[in-house]
This record gives structure tokens, C-alpha cells and sequence, in this order.
């Protein structure tokens, strides 16, 4: 009987933690030490600074399950999950890390006996394939020599295209820095399916899967191109859990495996699909898994860099569950499903189970009152299209009007074999924020122009003054980070209360104030879930994630609620005595 994902995770760090190394909790998903990462997309993030010497562990030797994100940047990053045998939004990967500790002779031997062992993953050696770098003598030695694979199925990859030290088999951090040849391990699925070894015209087949990446860390890179020893070389492991649960269950894709077989009849039971095939399936099977996991890691959807990354492939899975014929809201009742078949790394997860649900159905709630607008009018240009590409103006339409993310777009035209003219959207999206930019003052249509993904909590039933902090400002309809004196702009707070113009009675108008700054608030809008308070900041200077303490005009209010009050006792009689109808 074949392991269980959990099973395979829990074996693989029981081996290292027999091997002496420390056993560390998965990182965040938002990397804390990087602002050059969007996502954590690899084990190795989280000890970044442990490699560079930056910081110092009481364990020279670790292991982890590290969740990752892989799903940022270009806008088409997320076209080919669900449609092939191993992409994905979300992975778990597997690793294990020497900080000046073992090298490359134990880095080997390890992950040999992990991998063949009788007590441990018992794959046959001779499905095994490895490659190194080409000038990596000594890797090559301990393979064929100590571990004693054939020279056959021992292969050397080069720089590409002459370029020193540009090669698959050679792991740079950055342009200088720590930096060093890699070994990988391949296994062979068999000559049933089409492929060819690594280094071969045909290694994008799926016969040959890389299933474990062994870097050496043992150059520092100088800003000249020298490669100069480390005085004490390192080693960082990746395989991806996912990867080697389709090897050791004895099956070519990787949603084939036991865990995503669970989480595609969970989808299946909620969508009331009845094709297990159906690609769909497989789509939101894998994009609940980033969406729980991102949220439960503090990312919210919105419009701007993680947030949008996250609203877009929520939006993704949602519109797959409305092909597939999902009647009502669906997404959010995955996340327990979800948590059951993560076992042990899924209690973050399950501890934040109602909130993470609570943003996903608020989330697709919003998106399905758009999303049939969106697909008949994308139908019909697409009727009326002549020739294989959809204009940029009209993605762009369907994305400030409809919501639709291009890369949701390019899904759809991709079905029918049409292509979206991506740079004309980004035109048309650069031209929308030049005239917000131009747009100023207070006469300008902010609803038209802001878009916020918070919430502000409401509680001026009860207070009229309380301590607040800024989520969010905007300046003529941009988000920025801080204002100064003179400055107009919208501060949205987490918690205020302000009373926000809503059934016939205007926004409150009053104070946010702190120890150096002083802002005049004229107004009070909703924007969606946010509360956003519209003035001038008289003094000083504010930003996001500051606190400031909130003062309604009392007067004002007292008076508001008297007219407001009067007007409802108006609008009864006249119902009385006239009819439901005024």
C-alpha cells in the first residue's frame, strides 16, 4: 500500500530529524526578510539571511515542509494550471538545509538513502537518473563512485549558449553573492509514456521527472564575475511534495495523487459536477489551496500587488465553478475539506477556518454579480471578432467594469483559440491612471476612481470618538503611502466612528487627529466594505498604519439625526395616508 501525502511529508522530515537536523515550521507566505519576493516560492526564503551571514541559527542543520506560491508576476502565469500534469499556484516544498555544516558527499548519501531505502522511500535504483554541472568533478565522483549509478544515467549539463555559469545545473542567488553547481535527481516513469533523459531534444516529455534539486553553495560572486570560494560552503535542498507523492503512489500527474483526488470530489460535490475529468476540476482543486493559504497568511483581495495576484486567481476558480454549473456561492466551502486533507499543515489553516471563509464568499459574492454581465458581453465581441485577437481596449473594459482579470480573459479566448492583445490592455490601463492623475480636488468623482478591498468596522452607535488606525489613503483617486499638510485626500481607518452617507443621511463630518498631525474631515463615503473620510490635512504629516484618534462632530451629528428622524416620521404618514407606493 502506497504512502499518503501527509505520510510522505511526515516521513521525509522524520529522516532528516533522524539525521541530526532541526525540524522548522513552514514560513510565512509573505516573505518578511525579502521585498524583492512576492510570494515565498521556495524553502531556502526563510534562511536567506542565514546564507548571506546575516544572521545566526542555534542549528546548523534544518529541515522543512515549506508551502509555496508561484503565481506573480506576468500576466498569463496562471494559463496552464489545470491543464497540465505539474503546474501549480500552490506547492509544498520539501527540503533540507546545511549551514556550514555537511557538503556535497552527505547531501548525496542522504538523499540517496531517503529515496531507496527499504525503510524509507524504496524507489528502484535504476529508475534513477542524476545530472551535475559540467565542471563538477566532484559530484560526479560521488555518484558513480560511492553511490554507484552508471555513468549512463549520470548526465552533465553546460552553461547555455556558452554563457559562464548560465545553466540549469548552476544556482545563483543574485547577480553576486552566494552561489554554486547543483545536482539534480530524475526519475523515470518508463518508456509507456513519451519523453527523453534530461540534456536530451526531448526532455520536456513527461517520461523524465526532476524530483529533487540539491544546490552546493560554495562560490560568493563578486560584482566582477569572480567566483571566490566560501569559507564555509552551505547546502539548500528543494523537492516538491507533490512531485514525489506521483512517483511513490505510482501515477504520471500530480493531481492524480490522493490528496488532490480528495479536494476534486469536494469540488465536485459543491459544483454537483459529475465528470471527475473535467479540467475545472482540477483548477479549483489547486487554486483553493494558494487562495486559504494566502488569506490565512494576512494577503487580502484587492487591486494592488498581492492582493491582485490573490484576487485573481479567486475570480479564476470561480468562474471554472460557474462552467462547471455551480448554481450558488461555492469556493469558501472548500477550505474545511481543505483542512482535512493537509493533516498536520493544515492547523494554521484550521484556526483561522471562519475568516478565511468569510473573505472568499464576500469575494466570489461580488464577482457573481458582475461575472454573467462580463461573459455575454465577451461573447459577444468575440461573435463579432474577425480575426485570432481580442483588442486591448475591450479586456480592459471587462476588467474596470466587470472585474475580470486579463489573465481570466485570456482563459476564456484561449478556449475558442484567441489570443488578447495584452500590451494594448496595458495602454489602456496606463491612460485610465493618467487621468486619475489629473484628476484633483474634492469636485472629483472618488467612487469613480477608488477601489478599496478592506473593511472598516463601524461603531459610531456607539462612540462618537474612539482610536482608530489608517488601512489605506488616497490622493486623486491613487493609493499612496503618506500625506503631508495641505494634502486633500481619503483616510480609511480599520475601525471608526464616522457614519458614511447611506439611506438619505450624509456623512459625518469632524476630526482625525494625533500628537503631530490634524486632519479636516469634510465628508464620509462607503467605498464598498470601506469607510473613507474625505478632507485636508491641516498639519503635519500622516501614513499608513498610523493611529490616530477619530472625533465626530457631535453638534452636527445631533442635528443630522433630528432631520433624518423627522423625515422617516414624514415619509410614514404620507405611506398612511397616500400608499406603500411613495
Amino acid at each position: 500500500m502506497s504512502k499518503s501525502t501527509a505520510e510522505i511529508r511526515q516521513a521525509f522530515l522524520d529522516f532528516f530529524h533522524s539525521k541530526g537536523h532541526q525540524v522548522v515550521a513552514s514560513s510565512s507566505l509573505v516573505p518578511h526578510n525579502d521585498p524583492t519576493l512576492l510570494f515565498t516560492n521556495a524553502g531556502m526564503n526563510q534562511f536567506k539571511d542565514v546564507f548571506l551571514g546575516l544572521d545566526k541559527r542555534n542549528y546548523s542543520r534544518a529541515t522543512t515542509s515549506q508551502r509555496c506560491v508561484r503565481a506573480g508576476g506576468k500576466h498569463n502565469d496562471l494559463e496552464n494550471v489545470g491543464y497540465t500534469a505539474r503546474h501549480h499556484t500552490f506547492f509544498e516544498m520539501l527540503g533540507n538545509f546545511s549551514f556550514g555544516d555537511y557538503f556535497k558527499h552527505d547531501a548525496i548519501q542522504f538523499a540517496w538513502e531517503l529515496l531507496t531505502s527499504e525503510k524509507w522511500f524504496a524507489l528502484p535504483k535504476e529508475r534513477l537518473w542524476v545530472t551535475v554541472y559540467e565542471s563538477d568533478d566532484e559530484a560526479y565522483e560521488i555518484w558513480e563512485k560511492e553511490v554507484g549509478i552508471p555513468r549512463e544515467r549520470i548526465i552533465r549539463i553546460g552553461d547555455n549558449k556558452g554563457a559562464p555559469y548560465a545553466s540549469d545545473n548552476f544556482w545563483q542567488m543574485g547577480d553576486t553573492g552566494p552561489c554554486g553547481p547543483c545536482t539534480e535527481i530524475f526519475y523515470d516513469h518508463g518508456d509507456h509514456i513519451w519523453g527523453g533523459p534530461p540534456g536530451s531534444p526531448e526532455e520536456d516529455g513527461d517520461r523524465y521527472i526532476e524530483i529533487w534539486n540539491i544546490v552546493f553553495m560554495q562560490f560568493n560572486r563578486q560584482a566582477d564575475g569572480t567566483m571566490e570560494p566560501l569559507p564555509k560552503p552551505s547546502v539548500d535542498t528543494g523537492m516538491g511534495l507533490e512531485r514525489i507523492a506521483a512517483v511513490l503512489q505510482h501515477v504520471n500527474s500530480n493531481y492524480d495523487i490522493d490528496l488532490f483526488r480528495t479536494l476534486i470530489q469536494a469540488v465536485a460535490k459543491v459544483t454537483g459536477a459529475t465528470d471527475l475529468s473535467n479540467k475545472s476540476l482540477r483548477v479549483i482543486a489547486d487554486h483553493i489551496r494558494s487562495c486559504a493559504f494566502l488569506i490565512a497568511d494576512g494577503v487580502m483581495p484587492s487591486n494592488e500587488s498581492r492582493g491582485y495576484v490573490l484576487r485573481r486567481i479567486i475570480r479564476r476558480a470561480v468562474r471554472h465553478g460557474n462552467m462547471l454549473g455551480a448554481k450558488e456561492t461555492f469556493f469558501y466551502k472548500l477550505v474545511g475539506p481543505l483542512i482535512d486533507v493537509m493533516g498536520s499543515a493544515g492547523e494554521d489553516l484550521k484556526r483561522q477556518q471562519a475568516q478565511v471563509e468569510q473573505v472568499l464568499k464576500t469575494e466570489e459574492e461580488q464577482f457573481a454579480r458582475t461575472l454573467e454581465r462580463g461573459l455575454a458581453l465577451l461573447d459577444e465581441e468575440l461573435a463579432k471578432l474577425s480575426g485570432d485577437t481580442l483588442d486591448g481596449e475591450t479586456a480592459f473594459r471587462l476588467y474596470d467594469t466587470y472585474g475580470f482579470p486579463v489573465d481570466l480573459t485570456a482563459d476564456v479566448c484561449r478556449e475558442r483559440n484567441i489570443k488578447v492583445d495584452e500590451a494594448g490592455f496595458d495602454a489602456a490601463m496606463e491612460e485610465q491612471r493618467r487621468r486619475a492623475r489629473e484628476a484633483s480636488g474634492f469636485g472629483a468623482d472618488y467612487n469613480a476612481m477608488i477601489r478599496v478591498d478592506s473593511a472598516s468596522e463601524f461603531k459610531g452607535y456607539d462612540h462618537l470618538e474612539l482610536n482608530g488606525k489608517v488601512t489605506a489613503l488616497f490622493v486623486d483617486g491613487k493609493a499612496v503611502d503618506a500625506i503631508n499638510a495641505g494634502q486633500e485626500a481619503v483616510v480609511v481607518l480599520d475601525q471608526t466612528p464616522f457614519y458614511a452617507e447611506s439611506g438619505g443621511q450624509v456623512g459625518d463630518k469632524g476630526e482625525l487627529k494625533g500628537a503631530n498631525f490634524s486632519f479636516a474631515v469634510e465628508d464620509t463615503q462607503k467605498y464598498g466594505q470601506a469607510i473613507g473620510h474625505i478632507g485636508k490635512l491641516a498639519a503635519g504629516s500622516l501614513k499608513v498604519g498610523d493611529a490616530v484618534q477619530a472625533d465626530v462632530d457631535e453638534a452636527r451629528r445631533a442635528r443630522i439625526r433630528l432631520n433624518h428622524s423627522a423625515t422617516h416620521l414624514m415619509h410614514a404618514a404620507l405611506r398612511q395616508v397616500l400608499g406603500t407606493h411613495v
